[in-house]
């Protein structure tokens, strides 16, 4: 490295320091080390890999391995993350998700090319895929009871307030309609086993009901992502006229708290145990024989400590017949629910998803929610 160069690395380095360099300018990872020396924006590793995928509009260098030349670290120095923001960032939509490096591949690709690529937060009618209250298209979905993915007819509509699809391209029926009231959609690449996998659930009958889906394009399965989102925005503000934008915006869609298999026993407590996929969603643990069955085996309402819920590491004494040696007992007010994890780690992860949930007063509406809980037939 000549004497140049090493002067042009530690400008970088110093440029890192100034803020809003000290973090991804895509996803927000802390220490990027990496730069795209066209737009001027500071990257982690992760992101970069996305750049290099557009060399038409960025271009990536290491900062600490990497000559740099001084009109290269010039613009660097004239940018950076904060500028870059206030440029590609002029007009996102409030219910479009940002993603951060805890999500998917898909998820962070489609973010940079969106603001990179297409400049979608600088012209809003390249926002029309997924902000006009109605889309329609094609998904391959998996089959309930064979497993197989079959393409399949979506139309979602926030004039209805529904999500629906059809079970052949000309029917004139709806072989599902979800209201958009009770719709969530998750990104799950691992568990549906397609890096473009989405989990949608809505609620039938009071029960959680589950499809999974795909899009071989990235774009297609993000901007249907970002249409539920938009239409239960939508659909909140006027649920809660009163509520402001960032109440509203954690409502829109959710990740699982916690997953992952445990054994479980019945209500007497002498049964065998028996590993089910478990998969908490908010004050929802839902459990299932296999991770992508479409309807739970059951459904425990997890309540606060104030009304009388609460989790015991361990299992009682008397307990036989579990395989697994990691116990958690969760007491409510009917009775008490005995669960086992494989590994101290699972358990340790299960009690604190369980604790999250236990140490939060319940909400005015969780209450109904629990009341038809205990009402279950």
């Amino acid at each position: 490295m000549t004497a140049e160069q090493e002067i042009n690395r530690r400008r970088l380095l110093e440029l890192l320091a100034r803020p809003g360099n000290g973090s991804c300018a895509d996803c927000g990872a802390s220490d990027p080390t990496w730069a795209s020396f066209i737009l001027g924006v500071f990257v982690c590793q992760n992101c970069s890999g996305i750049h290099r995928s557009i060399p038409h509009v960025s271009k990536i260098k290491s900062v600490v391995m990497d000559p740099w030349h001084a009109s290269e670290v010039k613009l660097m120095t004239a940018l950076g993350n904060n500028a870059a923001k206030a440029k590609y960032e002029q007009r996102v939509p409030t219910f479009y998700y940002k993603p951060t490096f805890l999500d998917c591949h898909v998820l962070l690709e489609q973010w940079v090319r969106a603001r990179y690529e297409r400049n979608e937060f600088v012209c809003v009618d390249k926002q029309e895929p997924y902000s006009t209250g109605y889309r329609e298209g094609f998904l391959w979905k998996r089959g309930r009871d064979n497993g197989q993915f079959l393409n399949r007819k979506f139309i979602l509509s926030e004039r209805e307030g529904v999500l629906k699809y059809f079970n052949k391209h000309d029917a004139r029926e709806p072989k599902a309609i979800m209201k958009i009231q009770t719709l969530n959609a998750t990104f799950q690449p691992s568990k549906i086993g397609n890096p473009h996998g989405l989990q949608i659930t809505y609620l039938k009958d009071n029960s959680t009901r589950n499809i999974f889906v795909y899009h071989e394009d990235g774009k297609e399965i993000v901007d249907w992502f970002n249409a539920v989102r938009a239409a239960r925005f939508h659909y909140l503000q006027v649920a809660f006229p009163g509520a402001s934008e960032s109440e509203l915006v954690p409502k829109l869609t959710r990740n699982y708290m916690k997953e992952g298999f445990m054994e479980k026993t019945g209500p007497k407590h002498t049964e065998g145990f028996k590993k089910r996929w478990f998969t908490m969603d908010d004050r929802r643990l839902m459990y299932f024989k296999d991770p992508l069955d479409a309807y739970a085996r059951g459904e425990v309402f997890i309540g606060s400590k104030e009304n009388s819920y609460s989790l015991l590491p361990g299992l009682p004494p008397s307990t036989q017949g579990n395989r697994w040696p990691y116990g958690i007992t969760i007491v409510t007010p009917e009775r008490n629910f005995l669960f086992t994890c494989e590994t101290e780690a699972e358990q340790s992860d299960w009690i604190a998803a369980f604790l999250m949930v236990i140490n939060r007063p319940m909400l005015p509406q969780e209450y109904a929610v629990e009341a038809h809980f205990k009402h279950k037939p």
